[in-house]
């Protein structure tokens, strides 16, 4: 039987750490211009996007640690220490640099495949993302929960795709104020989860620190 709390759980981190809502100032200005079609043909594929490479770190994640030679602890440190870094810089109301690099945000409006990159990868689906969901498929090797992780998966990238069809009017209600707020109270929710991994983490390098 699927025990529900753990899927809630990683479902609230991954969503704390995609941030659809955070991300509409970004996604309305690299479609300034487009119709009401064309804007809804990318965020369809966006979530496609979003899900595909989510998909693709719950199922091969342990494959792509060990043929990089990482143990579970190290990675859960590190990727705990990322996402610590991605939530502090959500709480001071900003897009982490991780996701997304002035170069890019300065070319958005000129990239053919923007529905790829950079909206999908590395806006929504960034290491951040990929690094929630590697550690998420660790707390069970069952072939049942690492199917169950496509609940929260397919979840966020349907919030992502009715937020990102639903753009303008969001971001007009909302406004500039509102998204922030949304932005820092999902940071503070993905600090905490953070400090967990790294503390789960550090007991798995040194076992004494939990006597």
């Amino acid at each position: 039987m699927t025990d529900w709390a753990p899927l809630i759980k990683v479902t609230i981190a991954l969503f704390a750490i995609v941030n659809p809502i955070g991300s509409l100032p970004i996604f309305i200005s690299a479609t300034d211009g487009w119709n009401r079609r064309d804007r809804a043909r990318t965020a369809k594929t966006v979530a496609i996007s979003v899900f595909t490479v989510l998909s693709v770190a719950a199922f091969l994640g342990d494959q792509i640690l060990s043929f990089f030679g990482i143990s579970i602890p190290s990675f859960q440190v590190g990727g705990g220490i990322l996402l610590l870094l991605i939530a502090i810089s959500m709480m001071h109301g900003k897009q982490s640099g991780t996701r997304q690099t002035p170069e890019e945000a300065q070319t958005l409006a000129e990239r053919k495949v923007i529905a790829i990159v950079p909206l999908s990868i590395p806006l929504l689906a960034g290491p951040g993302a990929i690094s929630n969901m590697i550690i998420a498929a660790q707390q069970n090797s069952g072939i049942l929960w690492h199917l169950s992780l496509l609940v929260p998966i397919v979840t966020v990238a349907c919030v992502i795709w009715v937020v990102l069809r639903l753009s303008v009017p969001i971001s007009n209600q909302l406004g500039s104020i509102g998204i922030n707020i949304v932005t820092r109270l999902m940071g503070l929710i993905l600090a905490a989860m953070a400090v967990e991994f790294c503390a789960h983490g550090l007991l798995g390098l040194f076992p004494k620190l939990g006597m």
